[in-house]
């Protein structure tokens, strides 16, 4: 699977002076060789950019939205091979690469849908005073700007289809940054975007490494960011040009509030099941994955138990073999720190009920209980596939236990009452409550983002257009309303 890879520069291939390789986590090999671009050549990804601004806002609808048609039939052609080389890149096992393929079709497939009816404004009558009388207020949105789009590594396609896809779908001229970890499948898109008519400039991948990131981030031609990623960076970025337009998608410690009425044997399964799987999946390095299980007394030690042996039968091992629910984390170094706070848990008197071990980039499914409220997994995003269980006494208890928490991006809440899912929805103080099931639901197309530390603005498809574009009013006058 070896090969050297271009950048793509204002639509074409291209390489520079420098290349680094990409590593497969699972075993070390070499994934693929990457080129990276020079400053010369970034400063001409961005000059190209802010050039075509104007003419791709101006671009017919059916254009942009058959671009984006394009990538939707192709991704689904190469599903597998781009699956493979996601897997390969992020050490994530096979069946959920291939799931990831399969949601930056659909990310795709509604921006195309979006394209073709996104308008965003409405007629007002503006004689509502006598000072308007004979005039119509005609609200359009245009976008902002060019957009600096800097991706993850945990879902490295279908996190810069978020980028990308709304941006094409609104006409703003986008730069692409992936995580270097994890840049291949995002260089495989622009091969897709390549093939399409889409104006020169108009998009950029751009293989830069983190260090050269400051530059871009305060580049006055870009006044639009959009990035993915830890908390600390995110807000540096923000901090760092106030006067521009952030979106900013960061971490979490993602909830899982058992309810009393939660009760039976079928439930508690079903809710083992899901809670084991979605704070193990992608080695749980998710955003929204389970961390946390707040439990009603009256289910807690009936529930912990079919947790336990959920994540027990959980398969860790090869990520390229089809079996396998859990792989390596992006690296050692990721699996060491995991590691490293697990162990200060145990040592400061929480209870390891499983898991607990690790080797080289992968850590054993864990599951821990009597959690100190002062241990560093208590308090931040463990990205690790790693959760904890505590005992609550009733909803109020739960939902303040749920809040007690600097982040808040998803919650889930297993109850069957539709008044505590309406009470759950105001309470939570999180950007998305899932009744029923994990904080690990996301559909593409709703809004997606946190509240507090998690972030600000909204992911998803239709969301992401209306933070990449502002209202502009028309007024008309002298018309006989």
């Amino acid at each position: 699977m070896t090969s050297t890879h271009a950048f793509w520069l204002a639509g074409r291939p291209a390489t520079g002076e420098d290349s680094f390789d990409v590593t497969n986590p699972w075993d070390g090999r070499t994934v693929g060789t990457v080129a990276v671009p020079t400053d010369a050549q970034v400063e001409e990804a961005v000059a190209a950019a802010y050039a075509v601004r104007e003419e791709f806002a101006a671009t017919p609808a059916h254009v942009r939205a058959a671009a984006l048609d394009h990538v939707v039939h192709r991704l689904t052609e190469r599903t597998e091979e781009i699956a493979q080389l996601i897997s390969a890149e992020n050490g994530k096992p096979i069946k959920w690469a291939r799931g990831e393929v399969g949601r930056a079709v659909s990310v795709f497939r509604f921006a195309a849908e979006e394209a073709r009816r996104f308008n965003g404004g409405e007629a007002q009558r503006l004689d509502t005073d006598a000072g308007g009388t004979g005039r119509l207020g005609l609200t359009r949105r245009f976008p902002r700007g060019p957009v600096l789009g800097i991706a993850p590594f945990n879902f490295p396609l279908n996190l810069s289809a978020h980028k990308v896809a709304p941006a094409i779908a609104v006409g703003a001229p986008i730069i692409l940054k992936p995580a270097p970890a994890t840049p291949i499948s995002s260089l495989i898109l622009g091969e897709l975007l390549a093939e399409t008519d889409l104006p020169a400039g108009s998009w950029s991948v751009l293989t830069v490494p983190n260090d050269q990131m400051p530059a871009l981030v305060q580049d006055e031609r870009l006044p639009v960011i959009s990035f993915t990623g830890s908390g600390p960076v995110g807000y540096a970025i923000m901090e760092s040009v106030p006067r521009k337009h952030c979106t900013l998608e960061l971490g979490g410690n993602g909830a899982a509030v058992v309810l009393a009425d939660w009760s039976s044997e079928e439930d508690l399964e079903w809710a083992a099941t899901r809670i084991a799987t979605f704070s193990n999946y992608q080695g749980g390095q998710s955003c929204i994955s389970v961390q946390r299980v707040i439990a009603d007394a009256s289910v807690y030690d009936r529930l912990v138990p079919k947790i336990v042996a959920a994540v027990e039968a959980l398969v860790t091992g090869d990520p390229s073999d089809a079996a396998t629910d859990v792989g390596p984390l992006v690296s050692e170094d990721a699996a060491r720190r995991v590691e490293s706070w697990v162990d200060e848990a145990v040592g400061a008197g929480a209870t390891l009920l499983t898991g607990g071990k690790r080797d080289g980039a992968t850590y054993a499914p864990t599951v821990l209980a009597d959690l100190p409220g002062t241990t560093t997994i208590a308090c931040e995003e463990v990205f690790g596939p790693v959760l904890y269980v505590q005992r609550t006494e009733g909803e109020a208890e739960a939902f303040a236990a749920a809040n007690d928490s600097r982040y808040g991006l998803q919650a889930g809440v297993f109850t069957h009452d539709l008044q505590t899912a309406f009470r759950a929805h105001r309470a939570l103080e999180v950007g998305g409550v899932v009744i029923g099931d994990v904080p690990s639901y996301r559909a593409d197309q709703m809004p997606y983002g946190g509240a507090k530390q998690s972030g600000v603005g909204r992911e998803g498809v239709r969301y992401a257009m209306d933070d990449y574009t502002y209202e502009r009013v028309l007024v008309l006058t002298g018309l006989a309303l």
